[in-house]
């Protein structure tokens, strides 16, 4: 059967253009509905699922005619959702009826919470979804459905950071239109990170285009580095873990002294990720955050934005207990004073970048915050 019954955000128009790839043929669609079922969110989702409900009717579209190839890259898609698709019969506007398939969710595994609009899901969630789903469908034929679905939340996050980049202030020196030239483009690599490589010509000093250059870049999210501040006491709160990277390099020392930093999740504001991270890594609650500056991490290997913070808080007591579990954390938090923060900065024994910044961001600004 080629025909299929869409009751979420595959109604998206340019969402299912993404999925499909081709519109040549172009499907037939018209409006259906599933008679005893409903469309709800799902807890902590930005996608729906569609569940028996007796005297229910969800609203949805009915798409005919669809290619092999098209039902093979749509099986992809929502079998990263745990999707499976199941046969049904749908009613038409004329009063008939139509056989087709609908995706449901696999038993269990999602919780069902208010009902779905598509309205309110497009105003929130559709840009980011595009962006989302153009990273999943360029692995179609590449990797399963499960193991692109295991890398979703990653490329949820590089979603939202790709939309957040696109809202940042133009040069209005630069037209990128005239003065960039992208000769391919192709996603090698996909898992927590993303790497991306490039063919690509821009425009030099002297006004002529360069060479085409081929260039990678690791791609992530946004990150929130927030550094604890006691101005009464003038100490400061720092986190200690392993970071894997350091290891792998060859340093010996790769537990690494930095501040509360994390992934800003979709949706959620710099502020709010910083506070988040504050209470898992360090307990803490700020009474006010001091924004430190917003920048690109290593602007010439990697696409992490990071912005930084100081979080004005009551530091008392040092835990061994910080961050989740679920996420591998193993973090001692450890208290210094603020000269011996800057001791060790001074003698280079601080290696991480993110707490160089704010500590030094502190240095100017400590007189005022603790007048």
């Amino acid at each position: 059967m080629t025909d299929l019954f869409f009751y979420g955000t595959l109604r998206h128009a340019p969402l299912l253009e993404v999925v499909l790839g081709t519109t040549d043929p172009r499907p037939e669609i018209t409006a259906a509905s599933l008679p005893d079922h409903a469309v709800f969110s799902i807890q902590g989702q930005p996608f729906p699922m569609i569940q028996t409900a007796p005297g229910a009717r969800a609203e949805g579209l009915l798409v005919r005619g669809l290619t092999p190839l098209q039902l093979d890259r749509l099986n992809f898609y929502e079998g990263g959702f745990a999707y499976d698709l199941q046969a049904v019969e749908v009613t038409l506007p004329t009063g008939g009826s139509a056989k087709a398939q609908v995706f449901f969710p696999q038993e269990g595994l999602w919780s069902p919470e208010a009902p779905w609009h598509l309205a309110d899901w497009v105003a929130e969630w559709a840009p980011l979804s595009l962006h989302a789903a153009a990273e999943v469908m360029d692995f179609h034929g590449r990797l399963t459905p499960e193991q692109v679905g295991r890398s979703f939340p990653a490329i949820r996050l590089r979603a939202a950071a790709r939309l957040a980049a696109a809202a940042r202030p133009a040069d209005p020196a630069r037209d990128l239109s005239r003065d960039v030239v992208v000769e391919r483009y192709s996603r090698a690599y996909v898992n927590y990170f993303g790497l991306d490589e490039i063919d690509i010509r821009f425009r030099r000093n002297d006004g002529t285009m360069s060479d085409c250059l081929n260039r990678g870049a690791l791609v992530t999210g946004q990150v929130t580095i927030v550094l604890p501040y006691d101005p009464v006491r003038d100490q400061v709160l720092l986190v200690e873990q392993f970071r894997v990277p350091v290891y792998m390099i060859g340093d010996p020392a790769p537990w690494m002294l930095e501040a509360v930093a994390g992934m800003i999740d979709p949706g959620e504001t710099p502020e709010q990720a910083a506070e988040r991270e504050l209470l898992e890594e360090a307990h803490l609650t700020a009474y006010r955050l001091e924004p430190a500056g917003k920048a690109y991490s290593s602007c010439g290997s990697s696409t992490q934005f990071s912005h930084l913070f100081l979080a004005l808080a009551d530091i008392r007591t040092e835990t061994d207990s910080g961050g989740l579990a679920s996420e591998g954390e193993d973090i001692r938090t450890v208290i210094l004073s603020f000269d011996a923060l800057m001791e060790l900065i001074d003698t280079q024994q601080i290696k991480d970048l993110g707490l160089v910044a704010v500590a030094n961001w502190l240095a100017r600004h400590r007189d005022r915050l603790r007048g």
